[in-house]
């Protein structure tokens, strides 16, 4: 694999390291790419969230927090310095292979560091039962890129305050609760962070090149799009109809409809549920003009939804519309 040293002389803003991903992704020709990155107090949301529900934007502006939008599924999750950022870029057009192949890397940096560490769950990876890094996925013709957190030391005030999970999540709010649900490298290890970020570059890469000032300049091209608020918080329209239901496996599926004359006139879908197709173009598109009914709804539907959105089957897909 090939370590891309992305020349941080600078403290950069979150978008550009998801800039950097797509650029790596689209233009460099290996099979394998991976670096690694941290950033000042930051909360990032999933693709498919709405981020008044999933951020304390009140929180975040008091305390400097920045808030962005990526372009994968998942959840919302805070980084800071405490923070390792991960980035991994593939050749493949499986996502879910792709995801299970860097988890397993992950698990081997942690194990060659001496820490017992577990695959878990939709996306995460456990030391003791707790969570030590979530991670998210998203695909461009050709290529699959994963990107995660791996929890060294982090601000545990601004970690529960600043993201407000729904409550089926983490139904006791707090410090404490948070501290029972997750843990830190530092924990289980003395390396120090540096130590920690050498032992997975070492473990991972066998190789490593240096984006030139053009590839820079190209990367911040792609990165101008995070930065607008349409990105970031996008339109939110008004919807006379609202399903929703937490699926294991899935993640929260919630969808919002305008329905006139029992015809979904309009309809969209929030979550932190992963894709790997393009829901627009298999889910929503053929879901608008359909009439709410088992039938329509089964014939409007591809029959594998799971090609776009991860373990979700048509059956659970309905059955949440027709609440």
């Amino acid at each position: 694999m090939i370590f891309v040293d992305l020349r941080q002389t600078e403290e950069r803003a979150l978008p550009f390291y998801l800039a950097a991903e797509e650029y790596v992704a689209r233009h460099l020709p290996a099979d394998e790419y991976f670096f690694l990155w941290q950033v000042k107090p930051s909360v990032i949301f999933g693709r498919n969230q709405v981020a008044q529900r999933e951020v304390n934007i009140a929180y975040c502006r008091e305390n400097n927090i920045d808030m962005w939008r990526r372009k994968s599924g998942g959840g919302c999750v805070y980084a800071d310095k405490g923070n390792i950022m991960l980035s991994y870029v593939t050749h493949s057009d499986s996502v879910c292979l792709t995801f299970n192949h860097y988890i397993s890397l992950l698990v081997l940096v942690l194990s060659k560091m001496g820490i017992e560490a577990a695959a878990t769950g939709r996306n995460d990876v456990l030391i003791d039962g707790k969570k030590v890094s979530g991670n998210a996925f998203y695909h461009i013709p050709g290529r699959s890129i994963v990107h995660g957190t791996l929890l060294y030391d982090t601000h545990m005030q601004h970690m529960t305050e600043a993201i407000t999970p729904p409550e089926q999540k983490l139904k006791s709010k707090g410090v404490d609760s948070v501290r029972q649900h997750i843990t830190t490298l530092c924990q289980h290890t003395l390396m120090s962070l540096e130590q920690v970020k050498r032992m997975i570059v070492e473990t991972l890469c066998d190789k490593t090149i240096t984006l030139h000032d053009d590839e820079l300049l190209q990367i911040e091209k792609i990165e101008a799009e995070y930065h607008t608020e349409q990105f970031i918080f996008g339109n939110n329209p008004l919807y006379n109809t609202t399903c929703k239901q937490r699926i294991e496996g899935v993640g929260e599926v919630e969808i919002n409809m305008v329905v006139k004359g029992n015809v979904i006139q309009d309809i969209n879908m929030v979550g932190d549920f992963f894709l790997l197709g393009d829901i627009e173009t298999n889910i929503i598109q053929p879901l608008k003009g359909c009439h709410l009914t088992q039938q329509a709804l089964y014939q409007a539907l591809p029959d594998n939804v799971d090609d776009t959105i991860r373990n979700l089957n048509k059956q659970d897909l309905i059955a949440i519309i027709l609440q």
